[in-house]
């Protein structure tokens, strides 16, 4: 088709400079993102980092203070809204839906939305709801309404996909089947921002990974790439009961990196053998004892440690995201 023809040019899903402000915050403080047709690219950050004000200004829902979106070229407010609505499929972390619509009926409203699109039982099908096609929506688990969620955003056939926590509340056989939705909808030539709190499924469907903090993009490259840039082969996690300080540590042998973390410390190491007994004669030396000790080969979630100094799942910060976007309203 020649819409498609059109959207295989250049980015599916473009941002530059994005800016958003709310009083006493600055959500989003200058985002670059690009996702190109057939790549999915995942948005990583703890609550309050500004992902979901990112998302919802790629999505249209939000006008940025300053900035740009372009959705296959065409920016926002360019008189194709209606266009480029057709072309994207919204699937959002938590959904309410009318409890007395049959799931059937809620999927089939969903694509009266749209000129054109896939049939709807087909879609139910493809999510492993078409045994619930008759059920209430108000009777589904959990689980059963995220899959309904994520029906709901491939029924009008998008282009395009913007899915926050699309696994949450699913079992790991559904988990799975949403995993091969999406990467059969990448290999269809569709274009996928992901957010996550899974370093799992981060690792296995991203090409790329964005990890944000604070409102800006802190690194972004392959799952490969970053946990590589770490400079580790191994990551050792410590805790210590006596007198040991990051600066005890950090001359050890094969030591590139030492980071507080809650009450231990994270350390990225090179080679192990040289250094494991070196820190036994460290912690004598100091007159301290080894309460824990993990090793483990690097992952996504040291770099984001790493970059943040945080965990995935903080929410401190987002209570006061959400004071502050209720305030403005």
């Amino acid at each position: 088709m020649e819409t498609r023809a059109h959207e295989g040019q250049g980015p599916a899903i473009e941002a530059r400079g994005l800016v958003k402000r709310y009083p006493g915050v600055l959500a989003v403080a200058g985002v670059d993102l690009r996702v190109r047709p057939g790549e999915c690219l995942g948005l990583l950050g703890p609550n309050g980092a500004g992902k979901t004000t990112t998302v919802e200004m790629l999505e249209g829902l939000l006008r940025p203070d300053a900035g740009e979106v372009r959705l296959f070229g065409v920016p926002w407010g360019a008189g194709k809204d209606r266009h480029l609505r057709e072309r994207i499929g919204v699937q959002l972390q938590e959904s309410r839906f009318p409890e007395k619509l049959k799931v059937i009926e809620l999927v089939r409203l969903f694509r009266s939305f749209y000129r054109e699109g896939r049939d709807e039982e087909e879609v139910l099908e493809l999510v492993g709801l078409l045994g619930k096609r008759d059920a209430r929506s108000g009777n589904l688990s959990g689980g059963q309404r995220q899959r309904l969620s994520l029906a709901c955003a491939l029924v009008g056939d998008p282009r395009a996909l913007f899915l926050d926590e699309p696994t949450t509340g699913l079992d790991p056989q559904a988990r799975r089947r949403t995993w091969e939705i999406v990467e059969a909808f990448r290999a269809e030539g569709g274009a996928v921002l992901l957010t996550t709190h899974s370093m799992e499924e981060a690792a296995r469907l991203c090409d790329r990974v964005a990890i944000m903090d604070r409102g800006r993009i802190l690194a972004e490259g392959s799952p490969g790439e970053l946990v590589e840039a770490l400079g580790a082969d191994r990551v050792v996690l410590l805790e210590a009961e006596g007198p040991v300080e990051a600066a005890d540590l950090a001359d050890l042998p094969s030591v590139r990196r030492v980071t507080r973390r809650g009450e231990g410390f994270l350390l990225a190491v090179g080679e192990i053998a040289p250094f494991l007994p070196a820190l036994l004669e460290r912690f004598a030396a100091r007159g301290a004892r080894l309460r824990r000790l993990a090793i483990h080969q690097p992952t996504l979630e040291d770099v984001f440690l790493e970059l943040t100094g945080r965990s995935l799942r903080d929410d401190g910060a987002e209570v006061a995201r959400r004071a502050a976007r209720e305030a403005a309203r």
